[in-house]
């Protein structure tokens, strides 16, 4: 009866949002569902494809660059801390980057930061939106590169 519940409790956490495997068991646990509980629900889960940790990767990715535009480095690590393996953490990566032009995306999260200004002022600005975009997630080269070109 408690591993049905664990599965019940499980699928209402999906209905909400993608959530990873290990998402799931860790919320589980926070319901106080025994272990052997959410053994089971989570074994049900991955059967029934109800749980994909390489679904919800590229969802994090797709998400992090269109929507927040944040470059590959953070985009990888948000993937990770959502408790996916850092190999299927590249792979999403490399998908969804792929797919996008990186430059581009660049362009725009420093323009999104400028506010309508097309040239950098002064040093002090240079020195934080440097910070900025590389906390981002954006190669600190490219981030350089495109900064002295709008100097």
């Amino acid at each position: 009866m408690g591993a049905n519940r664990a599965y019940v409790d499980a699928l209402r956490m999906l209905a909400r949002r993608e959530l990873s495997e290990a998402q799931v068991r860790q919320r589980l646990a926070r319901r106080e569902h025994d272990d052997t509980e959410i053994d089971e629900a989570i074994a049900r889960l991955l059967e029934e494809r109800a749980i994909d940790d390489a679904r919800v990767a590229e969802a994090i990715a797709r998400t992090e660059t269109s929507v927040r535009k944040r470059g590959r480095l953070r985009v990888k690590r948000k993937i990770e801390s959502a408790g996916i393996s850092p190999a299927a953490a590249k792979h999403a990566v490399d998908e969804v980057f792929g797919a996008i032009d990186s430059a581009g995306l660049l362009e725009s999260a420093l323009a999104k930061r400028l506010r309508g200004g097309k040239t950098i002022p002064d040093d002090r600005e240079f020195n934080r939106l440097y910070r900025y975009l590389v906390g981002q997630g954006f190669e600190p080269d490219r981030v350089l590169a495109l900064l002295k070109s709008r100097k």
